[in-house]
């Protein structure tokens, strides 16, 4: 008896378990048109836990870099905008040379704007102490703001 209980268990979970992770599609019902289906593809291999970007995890210095086809003082002042509509604390200005320290998720960083040609520029946020170990939230956050403010004009309140 107690095998048989044993045997149905075991079969019970390789089925459940094999038809969750072994799918290779998935019919998915959207709410918006309840009669058409949508198939959506998953592939076993590729598919990775979504981490939080709230979670210090290793960043690449590759999403720590990205180019922007405007000029570099208006991406110096975007630069500038986004660390402050983020409540991020500012360190150090420096205009001339093109750079800001600030602080954010207990970590300082510096972001730097150079220029590339005439039309565009090249930003980079990187970590003040070099160590790549932060959550990838402030980089998303800031990049995400410059992203939604490119065609935004600079203007002169003074």
């Amino acid at each position: 008896m107690e095998r048989t209980i044993k045997l149905v268990l075991i079969f019970c979970a390789v089925i459940f378990s094999s038809s969750a992770f072994c799918a290779e599609q998935i019919m998915v019902q959207p709410l918006s048109s309840l009669n058409a289906t949508q198939t959506i593809n998953v592939n076993r291999e590729t598919t990775q836990p979504a981490v939080s970007p709230t979670v210090p995890q290793m960043i690449p210095f590759e999403k720590c870099t990205k180019k922007y086809m405007i000029p570099v003082d208006k991406l110096y002042f975007l630069a500038l905008a986004s660390i402050n509509a983020n409540k991020f604390f500012i360190d150090e200005i420096q205009s001339k040379n093109g750079y800001i320290l600030f602080r954010a998720a207990n970590r300082n960083f510096m972001v730097s704007v150079s220029k590339v040609d005439a039309k565009s520029a090249i930003i980079k946020v990187v970590p003040a102490d070099n160590n790549y170990f932060f959550p990838l939230g402030v980089l998303t956050n800031f990049y995400k703001y410059i992203d939604l403010n490119l065609n935004t004009q600079i203007e002169n309140l003074g």
